[in-house]
């Protein structure tokens, strides 16, 4: 059982490099703006 496990790891692993050779690698998510607070009043005198 062990050698198909490996068998099977490697295909994955080879799937995984071709998919990745044919799109580009996975895209990692962008990172949420952490909104700032603005103190207008100043401004609008």
């Amino acid at each position: 059982m062990d050698y198909i496990d490996n068998v099977l790891e490697k295909l994955k692993e080879l799937a995984r490099r071709l998919i990745e050779a044919l799109l580009g690698p996975e895209t990692e998510p962008e990172p949420e703006l952490i909104p700032i607070p603005v103190n207008d009043r100043s401004r609008r005198r």
